[in-house]
């Protein structure tokens, strides 16, 4: 029996996100970012921290931060954290 070409042929995948948490996920708490902040600096991951202070810092996303240059942080051959 042949299938008209009108009528479409659906194939049956499991949906990518089945059983995962969709949306936004919770806030990082203050002990979380100080157990992330050491484990970056004893493995001596500079870049990371430095993203991870970053994007604490400025609420920015992921995507966000990796576009940046140097020159969008440093300014006057510095860089400095915000302080609270």
């Amino acid at each position: 029996m042949e299938t008209p070409e009108t009528e479409p042929t659906a194939i049956k995948r499991q949906v990518w996100n089945a059983g995962k948490t969709v949306g936004a996920k919770r806030a990082l708490k203050p002990k979380q970012i100080w157990e992330i902040r050491f484990y970056l600096n004893q493995h001596r991951r500079l870049r990371d921290r430095a993203l991870f202070d970053l994007a604490i810092d400025s609420k920015l996303r992921g995507c966000d931060l990796v576009q940046m240059k140097i020159g969008d942080v440093v300014s006057g051959g510095k860089s400095e954290r915000a302080r609270l």
